[in-house]
């Protein structure tokens, strides 16, 4: 089993932050269309907090995916 700060440095090294990052942006995208899209196609800028949270979140858990798999390797 991998130390926490193994793990952590791991999770967010260059070959495991790229696809976080990729599922962020794609799955993000599409959330905030659902979310906020009518608004924004009737010209209301989106909200700011939503917006960041719509991103935030799959990123968040495709990292702790990564996280966990390096926390049980042995």
């Amino acid at each position: 089993m991998a130390s926490r700060r193994e793990a952590l440095h791991r999770t967010f090294a260059g070959p495991c932050l790229r696809p976080s990052l990729m599922v962020a942006v794609v799955i993000g995208s599409l959330l905030n269309a659902i979310n906020q899209g009518p608004e924004i196609l009737s010209g209301h800028g989106p909200v700011w907090w939503k917006l960041v949270l719509t991103y935030f979140v799959p990123f968040a858990v495709a990292s702790y995916g990564s996280y966990a798999a390096f926390r049980s390797a042995r």
